[in-house]
């Protein structure tokens, strides 16, 4: 059993309990109250003194592409230099340059990668994460990466979350057959990764350049029908309707939308797809951040996750965004925290044990040494995790 006492704040859906403790049993919260509620408690309990900290639900990283080999510093260094993502991809770079390390690099390789990544997020207090595969583009780079997410998911102690996301890009061997590919994608990947169970969700990069509106449905269908939950990289660069196609699907998130229109919010909206914004990414390409109050007051549940990935947001730094989300996208610490913990809990599926603090949900909690929730965006760039609970162990103590 393991209790945690005199905590300044836990963070609830409907508020702040001031003087709170929790109990936790097993991997469940048993018992949350305030501590002068307390009972008798074992002799052998676990006890912590969270006196002066904040306890927050596990943070949940709803977008990532953290398998991956190589780097792209090269390609930062000419975005400075006023080149755009775009023309970046047309000379050989973007998702393709990192396609070529990937294939190159064994199954072993890309989990030895990847393990240190997972731990700095989970050192930020993340404890589940929603990880694409879509940096190998052919049959046998594809289920590489999602068996190397499979075993890295058996070590622990991060939750993964696997998403397959062959429709990423085009890769350079069917430039001149994009029929071709998604053919591939529909008749050959797909029925063999749901075969193998090794993705929970498809995700389609619905772009300009990348896969049209119409490619993107075939893909989508064709991963519906074999049981897959769907998402979409909607409406990033261009308002191409990716939105609008989400809502059509039925998608449980729409993500990236800084380029979303009105009709696509109200879609969202009415179909009740989660709008998981990335504004790491924004602020790593300079470009406008997504409409988050827009989206907000319309009635759509806004998720924040950190994209990272080797291109266009190489952070593991979950809080970091969520402090541009309240700078840039004039999200309120409270929305942010809902947004990092009960949405991104419904942006991956889970939101029946995670995202809340809550008797029977999974004991995943994150400890703050700050004085006030707020303090953890107002203070930016800072680790303030002091310790970090997963399924009712303590997996990191700073």
């Amino acid at each position: 059993m393991l209790v945690i006492r005199n905590i300044s704040q836990v963070v609830l859906p409907s508020g702040a309990l001031a003087d709170g403790a929790i109990i936790v049993d097993g991997d469940r919260i048993r018992w949350l109250g305030p501590t002068c509620e307390l009972l008798a408690l074992p002799v052998d309990a676990e006890v912590i003194d969270a006196a002066g900290k904040v306890v927050l639900p596990g943070l949940i990283d709803s977008h990532t592409h953290l398998i991956f080999a190589g780097s792209r510093e090269d390609e930062f260094e000419q975005r400075l230099q006023g080149k755009t993502y775009q023309e970046i991809a047309a000379l050989g770079g973007g998702i393709n340059a990192t396609v070529r390390r990937v294939r190159q690099a064994s199954k072993e390789e890309l989990k030895a990668l990847a393990r240190p990544r997972l731990q700095r997020m989970l050192h930020f207090g993340v404890t589940t994460v929603e990880v694409k595969s879509g940096y190998g583009l052919s049959p046998a780079d594809e289920m590489k990466s999602l068996e190397a997410l499979a075993e890295l998911n058996t070590e622990g102690p991060l939750e993964l979350v696997p998403t397959f996301l062959g429709a990423h890009a085009v890769p350079p061997e069917y430039q001149g057959d994009r029929d071709g590919y998604v053919r591939l994608l529909c008749e050959g990947m797909l029925p063999e990764i749901a075969r193998n169970r090794l993705a929970e969700f498809c995700d389609v990069f619905c772009e300009k350049g990348v896969f049209s509106v119409a490619e993107s449905e075939a893909i989508l269908n064709r991963a519906r029908d074999l049981g897959l939950k769907l998402k979409v990289h909607a409406d990033e660069l261009s308002p191409l309707g990716g939105a609008e196609l989400a809502a059509r699907m039925g998608a449980v998130s729409a993500d990236h939308l800084l380029c979303v229109t009105d009709a696509g919010i109200d879609a969202l909206a009415k179909a009740g797809t989660v709008a998981t914004l990335l504004p790491g990414t924004a602020f790593f390409l300079g470009l406008p951040y997504a409409p988050a109050r827009k989206l907000m007051e319309r009635g759509v549940n806004v998720a924040l996750a950190s994209d990272c990935n080797p291109g266009t947001c190489p952070t593991e730094n979950l809080p970091l965004v969520g402090a541009m989300a309240c700078t840039q996208m004039k999200m309120l610490p409270r929305e942010v925290v809902t947004a990092l913990t009960r949405n991104a809990a419904i942006a991956v599926g889970r939101a029946d044990r995670l995202g809340t603090l809550a008797v029977g949900k999974q004991a995943d909690l994150v400890i703050f040494d700050v004085p006030d929730y707020r303090h953890l965006f107002y203070h930016f760039g800072v680790n303030h995790v002091w310790r970090v609970v997963k399924r009712g162990r303590v997996v990191f103590a700073a």
